[in-house]
């Protein structure tokens, strides 16, 4: 497999092509928005709230809970002039905002800085009506629920290896990590033997999601397009394999629309790259902090060892309670009104996902952990059309992982401090020490 130092043609155009939108992300706006750039000093006298706020800042990374509280106890839309961003926080705005899918544009990007690809997350109607619909009939829950057994599998196998242990472990290396990326790599048509180098490309990749534009950020920038070109050469060799051994999976079948027009050469490996990481690391965060939750609130993982009926709405809790996305940005097509305030046309607006699922307004205490509340309407997954493709693989995976915890443990205790990553959208735990009581 050609590696980033022996690119072939197709890796040195993606290269290049990564390359310049890297380049073209240190302006912090492309040449659609420059438009928006003009119209931003009067931000104050159009109804935004002045704001600090910074998702990037090593303070709200650590825990960004008191700044969304912050955030909600003010104005419907805040205004960073320092970063050029209009802030939603509030659950409806937020809602609708996600919703508003001809005002507010995914195509410049969802990160903190513009970057176009041609992919599903950051494409608007039509294209990505037309790519969605190519994958949907894989990830709907019928179609998810054939894989339980495996799932079952891989969840009582890590469980029993975390039991194995005398019950101390890391949760995140043993289970919440290992499961979500070997899932995931069955249901896309990856053979098992490779999943290994897929979680080690897939966490250098979603650093790109917290890397910043500007000086000091050239290694880890160069990281993520090492692993994005890894991955790109190892698609295509895949590609290949499943053209001439074509299977029942997903990419067996986004291969057959590729061949018959459905899909370019670009879109194929970008439909391929955003399946392997947004259904590894949003799997692997909801995991994580649902245990975490659990561990730290011992009478409610109580409640759900006594009563499995409650592991689905622990689930939905845990999702609403810690975000797996905490926010994805957008760009106004035009001027778009919330309230009395106005967000002008070009300008970049961040989806507080995290802050909306602990509105006070929407969620009676919120900050509160409750395995029986079931908040079958949070924002964990995003709405809209970009609600997130995998979410019934997510919970099926999470729910399995709840069953066979109450089934075998009795008692989930920390054993050490928690690790974060410092992922300004994307929250999840890094390491997680644990030691698990059999029953």
């Amino acid at each position: 497999m050609p590696t980033p130092s022996h690119a072939g043609p197709g890796e040195a155009r993606l290269a290049l092509k990564l390359v310049g939108q890297a380049a073209r992300a240190g302006a912090v706006y492309s040449r659609d928005s420059l438009t928006g750039l003009l119209r931003r000093g009067d931000a104050e006298a159009r109804g935004a709230q002045p704001t600090s706020f910074d998702p990037v800042s090593p303070t709200v990374l650590a825990d960004p809970y008191p700044a969304y509280r912050k955030l909600l106890g003010g104005g419907r839309v805040h205004h960073n002039p320092r970063r050029r961003v209009w802030i939603l926080s509030r659950y409806d705005d937020v809602h609708a905002a996600a919703r508003a899918h001809d005002h507010l544009s995914s195509a410049e990007g969802v990160t903190s800085y513009p970057a176009r690809t041609p992919m599903m997350l950051t494409s608007d109607r039509p294209d990505h009506s037309r790519l969605r619909r190519l994958a949907a009939g894989s990830f709907t829950r019928e179609a998810i629920e054939g894989w339980r057994p495996a799932v079952v599998r891989l969840a009582r196998d890590a469980i029993e290896e975390m039991l194995g242990k005398g019950g101390g472990c890391d949760a995140v290396a043993t289970l919440a990590g290992p499961l979500p990326v070997a899932a995931i790599a069955r249901v896309l048509g990856i053979p098992a033997a490779e999943e290994p180098r897929f979680r080690q490309w897939s966490d250098s990749v979603v650093e790109g999601f917290g890397i910043e534009p500007g000086a000091g950020r050239v290694r880890s920038s160069a990281g993520v397009l090492g692993a994005t070109l890894r991955l790109h050469s190892y698609f295509l060799d895949l590609f290949e394999r499943r053209r001439r051994d074509p299977g029942d999976d997903v990419l067996s079948k986004l291969l057959a629309s590729s061949d018959e027009g459905g899909l370019s050469e670009d879109e194929l490996f970008w439909f391929a790259f955003l399946l392997l990481i947004a259904g590894n690391e949003t799997t692997t965060n909801l995991i994580g902090t649902m245990v975490l939750a659990l561990a730290q609130r011992p009478e409610q993982y109580a409640r759900v060892a006594a009563d499995p009926s409650l592991i689905r709405s622990t689930v939905e809790e845990a999702l609403r309670h810690t975000a797996p996305i905490q926010g994805m940005y957008r760009v106004a097509r035009h001027d778009y009104e919330v309230g009395d305030a106005v967000i002008p046309a070009g300008g970049r607006v961040l989806l507080l996902f995290g802050a909306a699922n602990r509105d006070p307004r929407h969620y009676p205490e919120p900050d509160r952990f409750d395995v029986a509340r079931n908040p079958a309407d949070h924002l964990g997954f995003g709405t809209g059309i970009h609600f997130c493709l995998g979410a019934h693989l997510a919970r099926l995976e999470a729910e399995v992982v709840l069953h066979l915890l109450a089934e075998r443990v009795e008692r989930i205790e920390l054993a050490g401090e928690p690790r974060w990553r410092r992922n300004p959208a994307l929250r999840g735990l890094a390491s997680l020490p644990l030691r698990l009581t059999p029953r």
